[in-house]
């Protein structure tokens, strides 16, 4: 069977290495670099397929696995699944089928491996170091983030529009122990209510008009992630009862539905409104001022940090030359002194 499959994908294009017990399929995965293993559940010598699985996939998380047997059962195909196995195959099964989830598992890999260059693309767009400015304001943003990053705190990002909120925002998500999950932004301004509950929270089918099929709120799209709440002080009285209960309790209702959705996020949550003078004037709930800003951190505004315009001015300056290509050029020393 091992010599037959082996011609099969050789002739499919693949590079195939072949073992004949667990001993040999061991010494191969430490010189080789492997992306998919096919291994049958009995092995030569009286080695376990799904035993090697385990020992393979602890050496390299991200192996694909393929099981294969004549013996099916449903606690081997748990046990596959468990130790990461892809697919699991009784024998006979066709050369087709056979071809088709080997092409499957590996074009999943290549997603994979594509997703993590992504995420790496973002991580380093969004580290906090790449944020402009230098001045003393801005170097006490960073340390607060810096500080912050790496605990799971709710964080209140207070300032003027235009400070940069969200792009600080991402900075804590992607500096975090939750870069490798979603980060989802929502502007808690720009929806009707009943509209950003059903975004927060998700529905389920036939809720209301247009309900066609159930859907996953950003609360539980977001789980292990972070939710970014933007101008959350526009937020609706109403729902930020609804939104204070689902903090507390770590689930949320989905509209129409009785069954509460647990999920784990990390919120940060941003507004350009002084939220205790809107908690004073019965605009915001002050159980909920209390449970987002654990950490606050005030973005100055421009006027406030005047030693970064000039590092700004440059900087927008060689990003749009790029982006249309032209050759960069710089502001004049006249220039300059305006500001």
């Amino acid at each position: 069977m091992r010599s037959i499959l082996g011609r099969m994908l050789r002739v499919e294009g693949y590079h195939v290495l072949e073992a004949e017990n667990v001993a040999a399929a061991l010494a191969l995965f430490e010189k080789e670099k492997i992306d998919l293993a096919l291994l049958d559940v009995n092995l030569c010598g009286g080695g376990n397929g799904l035993e090697l699985l385990g020992r393979l996939r602890a050496l390299d998380p991200e192996l694909m696995g393929i099981i294969l047997t004549a013996y099916a059962s449903v606690e081997s195909a748990v046990d596959a699944l468990r130790k990461g196995a892809y697919d699991y195959l009784t024998k006979p099964f066709t050369n087709e089928h056979l071809k088709a989830v080997v092409r499957n598992a590996l074009a999943q890999k290549s997603l994979f491996r594509e997703n993590r260059f992504l995420l790496r693309e973002l991580r380093d767009k969004y580290r906090f170091e790449n944020i402009i400015g230098k001045s003393d304001s801005m170097e006490r943003v960073f340390r607060m983030v810096e500080k912050v990053a790496h605990t799971d705190a709710s964080v209140l990002l207070a300032g003027e529009s235009g400070t940069g909120k969200e792009l600080v925002a991402r900075a804590i998500h992607f500096s975090s122990e939750r870069a490798e999950r979603r980060f989802l932004p929502i502007n808690c301004g720009a929806l009707p209510e009943n509209l950003l509950e059903s975004e927060l929270f998700g529905y389920k089918r036939g809720a209301f008009t247009g309900a066609n099929q159930d859907k996953a709120g950003l609360l539980q799209a977001a789980d292990k992630g972070t939710l970014f709440l933007d101008e959350i002080g526009e937020m609706p009285i109403a729902l930020q009862v609804k939104l204070l209960r689902a903090l507390q309790e770590r689930e949320c209702y989905p509209v129409g539905s009785s069954e509460p959705v647990p999920f784990d996020v990390r919120l940060v949550c941003a507004t350009n409104r002084d939220l205790e003078k809107e908690v004073k004037a019965g605009r915001f709930r002050e159980e909920l001022l209390y449970r987002i800003n654990v950490i606050t951190i005030t973005l100055p505004s421009l006027r406030e940090r005047a030693d970064d315009i000039a590092l700004l001015a440059n900087h927008f300056l060689e990003k749009y030359a790029k982006s249309l290509d032209r050759p960069v050029a710089r502001f004049s020393k006249g220039a300059m002194r305006c500001w």
